[in-house]
């Protein structure tokens, strides 16, 4: 249920060779990227999962020409789907990485990206005719067909200002026309690169037809601005102030003068201008979860000495689904480990092995501090002990 090699999972190309191509530039169709591939999830499963609180989940029906579309929001029950007719229309579940290991498993085979680029595993399920109608998306994203067979309608690169359809909560394109050749039935196993920007339209052509959507976070310039400054704000004196100790006689008292804005200017870019803070907000933003309360802490602290014990004893500790790490490497064989939007220092062999994929267990405690560390983190909910994992 995975694909063979980097290779095949891209189709033929290295990774060097689809992130200089095909990254953020143009669409790629990858038949077989994942040989053999046996949906992790069945519908009945994924219904389910939708009738659960706290899971982001969403019915998208298409009625015809007065009225086509009408999306609502979960958590569902038995007489939402029961009421449903055979066709035209799609269940989305959000994050079910999160919630089943065996599917946030799949995300291993795309450790040629950032770890900290991933945003989640969206599955849609529909019978024949479903869809979501004509879109686009902001970001980039793999759409792996899991089982049953959708077909792929491309239209090409849209503008910022396309118009959409008004009144629902998708972003249906008013107009969308097929590129000549860019249409496709997908297999279990086929998957679908776009990058951000790039009208799609999928339509299902089965009575099994799940797709798994990998999709990548990116911060708009908005967030991104205003995130950096609240935190920088956090820490900013309250002494720093507009100043002009270099002030000259105003040639009128209403004009906003070219000195002054320079003044401002200059503080803003010099408060901005700070490398060591950036490194700080942008390892915190980007492991921020994408669900703040599925993090569980637990209830009392961890005993140190107890927990060197069960890993010495062979038990495993595993990264909380849906929980993000990230590192930065230091100075003097340092790093600063990046969990679920904290942070905190650490020796670089200790972070890397906790931001990757290497097992947590009695090996990690040959670093400096790492009992202490893992503790810290099993408090906190990003780590969780491995059998309780496979319990739920």
């Amino acid at each position: 249920m995975s694909a063979n090699t980097p290779l095949s999972l891209l189709g033929g190309l290295t990774p060097a060779q689809f992130l200089a191509e095909y990254w953020q530039k143009k669409p790629l169709l990858i038949r077989g990227a994942f040989t053999n591939f046996e949906s992790p999830l069945s519908p009945d499963e994924l219904a389910g999962l939708a009738c659960e609180e706290g899971v982001e989940a969403r019915l998208v029906e298409e009625h015809g020409a007065e009225k086509p579309w009408q999306v609502s929001h979960g958590p569902f029950d038995e007489t939402t789907f029961a009421r449903l007719p055979e066709r035209d229309w799609t269940l989305l579940v959000q994050a079910v990485d999160h919630y089943v290991p065996d599917v946030s498993a799949l995300l291993d085979a795309f450790d040629f990206l950032p770890r900290w680029r991933l945003d989640d595993i969206m599955v849609s399920y529909a019978p024949p005719g479903g869809s979501v109608g004509p879109h686009v998306d902001q970001y980039d994203v793999f759409l792996l067909q899991a089982s049953g067979t959708r077909e792929w309608q491309l239209g090409g690169k849209v503008r910022e200002d396309t118009p959409i359809v008004q009144g629902i909560d998708l972003r249906i394109l008013e107009r969308f026309e097929i590129e000549p050749g860019q249409h496709w039935q997908l297999a279990p196993g086929d998957m679908l690169y776009l990058p951000p920007g790039w009208a799609h339209h999928g339509i299902s052509r089965s009575e099994d037809c799940m797709t798994f959507s990998v999709g990548f976070r990116a911060l708009s310039a908005d967030e991104s601005v205003t995130s950096y400054a609240d935190y920088l704000g956090e820490s900013l004196p309250d002494s720093l102030r507009y100043a002009d100790p270099d002030l000259t006689p105003a040639l009128h008292p209403g004009e906003i003068d070219d000195a002054s804005l320079a003044r401002m200017r200059t503080m803003i870019l010099d408060t901005l201008d700070n490398p060591a803070q950036l490194v700080q907000w942008f390892g915190r933003a980007m492991t921020q979860p994408k669900y703040l309360d599925q993090l569980v802490p637990q209830d009392s602290p961890t005993d140190v000495e107890s927990l060197v014990a069960e890993l010495q004893n062979g038990m495993t500790l595993a990264r909380t689904l849906g929980s993000r790490f990230a590192y930065r490497s230091g100075k003097d064989g340092m790093a600063t480990l990046f969990v679920d939007g904290d942070a905190v220092d650490c020796p670089f062999p200790l972070a890397r092995d906790l931001a990757g994929n290497a097992p947590i267990n009695a090996d990690l405690l040959n670093h400096d501090g790492a009992a202490e560390l893992l503790a810290y983190l099993l408090d906190h909910g990003s780590l969780s002990w491995l059998d309780d994992q496979e319990d739920e």
